[in-house]
C-alpha cells in the first residue's frame, strides 16, 4: 500500500509559526513519526509540501498514478481552494484532511473547509496526533 502525504502552504514553518497553536514539532519531525507509523503498518509513503496552489495540484494528480490515498493537510487551502478539492475528488483516490490545530473552536473563517465534504475523514485538534491518527484511518479505508 502506498500513501501520498501532501502539506500545504505555511507547514515548513513548523516549530517556529504560532507554536501555541501548532505546537513545537518541526515538519521534518512529522514526517519521521509518519513514516516511523508507515512501517509498522507496512506502508510506503511520498511525502510533499508546497506553499503553491498549482503545484499542490499538479502533485496530487501525478501522484494518483502510484498511490492508493492522500493524506493532507491543505493548511489555508482548507478555507479558498475549490482547485484543490477538485483535485483530489478528480483522481479518485480516497484521502484523509487532517489539521494540528481545532479548526471548529478557531476563527470563524477557519471554520469552513472546501474539502470535508468529499473527504473519507477529517482529523483535527490533536496536534501531531492528527496526522497519525488520519494515517491508521486511512490505511484502515483502504483494506490494511
Amino acid at each position: 500500500m502506498k500513501v501520498a502525504v501532501v502539506h500545504g502552504p505555511n507547514l515548513r514553518l513548523l516549530g517556529r509559526r504560532e507554536p501555541e497553536v501548532y505546537g513545537s514539532d518541526t515538519l521534518a519531525e512529522v514526517n519521521l513519526m509518519l513514516s516511523t507509523l508507515a512501517a509498522e503498518l507496512d506502508v510506503e509513503l511520498q511525502i510533499f509540501q508546497s506553499n503553491h496552489e498549482g503545484e499542490l495540484v499538479d502533485y496530487i494528480d501525478d501522484a494518483s498514478r502510484e498511490v492508493d490515498g492522500f493524506l493532507i493537510n491543505p493548511g489555508a487551502f482548507t478555507h479558498t481552494s475549490i482547485a484543490l478539492r477538485d483535485a483530489l475528488t478528480g483522481v479518485n483516490r480516497p484521502f484523509v484532511e487532517v489539521h494540528l490545530s481545532n479548526t471548529a473552536g478557531r476563527e470563524r473563517f477557519r471554520r469552513h473547509s472546501y474539502l470535508s465534504g468529499v473527504a473519507a475523514g477529517v482529523v483535527y485538534g490533536f496536534g501531531v496526533q492528527s496526522y497519525l491518527l488520519g494515517l491508521r484511518g486511512l490505511v484502515a479505508r483502504l483494506g490494511g
